[in-house]
């Protein structure tokens, strides 16, 4: 893959491309972290935001409630990762848009890039398993304020035009590069050419190898 953005970032990288509010993008959550943890700045992760359901407008009915509960059930199976189904199936009038979720997280990006990735997960922790609805400016404000971000602030930018031009160059930017699915996490070699790691989950077992092996590569 040689066409995903590449401007400013002259060394080998990892693109990660997610939706905040993807069920698959949460159950890699731990699996991102730890490439995170373990390469550090040796391969830093830079994050886009792909933009799942992001500008959706239509209230989610029973059944479409039902069949999300389904996808959720087989996260869980795979990942591990707890959910709080109660909470999905009580939202009878609720329209699942991503943006704002995806916005929050490039406004973090924007104030504290190396913290953006640990926030993006706790986002997904407060929608998926403790029931809160991240489709809400003010609920993604309350989270930053839980991780030590200044609540006012955080909020004031992230209702910004510069954040919400950010977040759908970065949609642009996921689409321009043909990824459709989350979540895909790219090599970069900081000419602009990208090594596809994986498009959907898949567990850690042998990834950091795969990318030590990779990087050490001349």
């Amino acid at each position: 893959m040689t066409d995903a953005p590449a401007e400013g970032v002259p060394e080998k990288h990892l693109l990660y491309v997610a939706d905040p509010m993807c069920s698959w993008c949460y159950g890699f959550a731990p699996v991102i972290a730890d490439i995170a943890d373990h390469f550090g700045d040796r391969l830093p992760v830079q994050l886009m935001m792909g933009g799942l359901r992001a500008g959706n407008t239509k209230t989610m009915s029973a059944e479409e409630r039902a069949t999300i509960a389904g996808y959720w059930q087989k996260v869980q199976e795979a990942t591990g990762q707890p959910f709080d189904y109660e909470s999905l199936k009580a939202r009878e009038a609720w329209i699942y848009d991503t943006e704002p979720a995806c916005r929050a997280v490039v406004t973090m990006r924007l104030l504290n890039p190396k913290f953006a990735l640990a926030y993006k997960a706790r986002v997904q922790r407060a929608f998926y398993a403790e029931g809160r609805d991240t489709t809400k400016d003010s609920v993604l404000a309350d989270v930053a304020a839980e991780t030590g971000v200044d609540r006012e602030m955080f909020f004031a930018e992230m209702i910004s035009d510069e954040a919400k031009l950010m977040t759908q160059r970065d949609f642009g930017s996921a689409q321009n590069a043909g990824i459709r699915g989350f979540p895909t996490l790219l090599a970069g070699d900081g000419t602009g050419h990208y090594l596809l790691v994986t498009n959907g989950y898949r567990p850690l077992d042998g990834l950091n190898d795969a990318l030590e092996k990779w990087l050490d590569a001349e």
